[in-house]
């Protein structure tokens, strides 16, 4: 059997996510330097016609009642077994809350090196380097991947630019269950989703952002206002969001969402790293901080250090005269 790159599916509602595409892609371009195969591993509960959009040389099935939602344990399980009968050269699993789950867990039950929080793949001088970041991105570390069999915790969104169109897969085998899922200790009963949000920032073209330089909840009513002018929805750094101004579906970086709009003003965010990790691949950045030192001007395009509320009233009455 040729050399193998695996993939764990991602899926909900009956979709691979956007991050399995991401996986997909990154890993057949390094399949294809290396002469490698790529093997996209679905596990689920009633999953074959997921089989038939994931464009790898083999999709490997495991169908179990258990595998519902994903359920950790048990895909933990599912993998593990999986992993073991056939040990690829290396296994990219989403770096999701989902994902962590199963990644850690596989990675102690065989053994493996499991480098977590990579954001980036790059062959040098034949040798294959993972790049993971450390303390939400304070400290990137570079890891060389040798010859055994190691787990790629990759971050999603870090890979778009791999990313795979949906198609048919090469080949589409089944395999059975391991005995070990008659025995789990736990079991997932429902999926419950949290209330809809007001507006989806994931998906907005104009992104106006404020931070801590807003000063108070009274002046978020300025920056609305600009936002409305641009055309835009308003978002916001996380000591805004945990201070409760703006609801978290509103909350850009790593712990909230990531954005990738076509414009995206941030008013008084210094830009800390969990931030600019959510929104430095907008295709226009505007920041306006009195700091000049302030990390946010390391990814814009355009800087102003200047007090926000005078260039925002400014910007205001340009677009409304």
């Amino acid at each position: 059997m040729a050399q193998r790159i695996a993939v764990l599916v991602e899926h909900l509602d009956g979709e691979p996510t956007d991050v399995t595409y991401e996986l997909l892609g990154v890993a057949r371009r390094m399949a294809d330097e290396d002469g490698a195969m790529v093997d996209a591993v679905l596990l689920g509960s009633e999953v074959r016609q997921l089989s038939e959009r994931l464009p790898a040389d083999r999709v490997t099935i495991l169908d179990h009642p258990s595998l519902r939602y994903l359920a950790p344990e048990a895909a933990a399980r599912a993998l593990a077994a999986l992993l073991t009968d056939a040990p690829p050269k290396l296994t990219l699993v989403p770096n999701t809350s989902l994902g962590m789950d199963i990644a850690a867990w596989v990675a102690a039950r065989l053994g493996w090196p499991l480098v977590s929080y990579c954001r980036a793949l790059e062959s040098r001088d034949g040798q294959w380097i993972a790049t993971a970041q450390l303390f939400g991105g304070k400290i990137l570390a570079d890891v060389a991947l040798g010859d055994e069999p190691a787990i790629i915790g990759a971050l999603a969104g870090a890979f778009s630019q791999d990313a795979a169109s949906p198609g048919p897969p090469g080949t589409i085998e089944q395999v059975p269950a391991p005995a070990e899922l008659e025995q789990l200790r736990s079991r997932v009963i429902a999926l419950e989703r949290p209330e809809a949000a007001d507006v989806d920032i994931t998906r907005a073209e104009k992104i106006v952002a404020v931070g801590r330089g807003i000063e108070s909840k009274d002046n978020l009513e300025l920056a609305e206002q600009l936002a409305q002018a641009l055309g835009a929805v308003l978002a916001a750094s996380r000591p805004l969001v945990d201070a409760g101004w703006l609801p978290r579906s509103r909350q850009v970086g790593k712990s909230g969402l990531k954005v990738k709009p076509k414009l995206y003003v941030a008013l008084g965010i210094s830009g800390a790293p969990e931030h600019l990790e959510g929104m430095k691949d907008a295709e226009l950045i505007i920041a306006i901080n009195k700091d000049p030192k302030a990390p946010i001007f390391t990814v814009a395009d355009y800087g102003a250090v200047a007090d926000l509320f005078e260039v925002a009233e400014a910007l205001l009455e340009r677009l409304e005269g």
